[in-house]
């Protein structure tokens, strides 16, 4: 997690990423495709202990062949960091002692209310949206990074 510019650097150069949304209560879960093109949301794990919720994203890793892990950090619309990106941040740390891959934070601010304006104007109910707003969050952290990675 070098450069804060563009922390997209310290990543593989090819495979499939995860994208990760960083709940209190769950951790949305998006891969992209091999070409990195396009994130998929694919799950929501409910948080139990952290050592379950990291053996699922290991089984999640490994099934679909991950090389690296973007995290979305949400920080305050100053930019500032606040209790939740400290969470993000502890996170992390814990899950480098487990999983041994590249993994880099991106900027999410926007992305819950992205995601949840979208489901609105879809008509989704709430109870729908409070089902997938996770998963969504975190395919929508993972295309702002895919996007950024893309040659311009």
């Amino acid at each position: 997690m070098s450069d804060t510019s563009n922390p997209l650097t310290d990543l593989h150069p090819s495979g499939k990423l995860m994208g990760l949304d960083l709940g209190t209560k769950t951790i949305g879960v998006a891969i992209s495709d091999s070409l990195r093109m396009t994130a998929s949301p694919i799950e929501t794990i409910k948080r139990a202990k952290f050592t379950a919720d990291a053996e699922r994203l290991l089984a999640l890793i490994t099934h679909n062949n991950v090389t690296g892990i973007v995290i979305g950090l949400p920080l305050n619309m100053d930019g500032s960091e606040g209790p939740r990106a400290q969470s993000a941040r502890a996170f992390v740390r814990n899950l480098k002692q487990k999983i041994d891959l590249p993994m880099v934070f991106w900027d999410e601010r926007m992305s819950t209310m992205a995601v949840t304006r979208t489901m609105i104007e879809a008509d989704l109910s709430r109870a729908r949206r409070a089902e997938v707003v996770d998963k969504l969050a975190a395919s929508y952290i993972l295309q702002g990074a895919l996007d950024r990675l893309r040659p311009r």
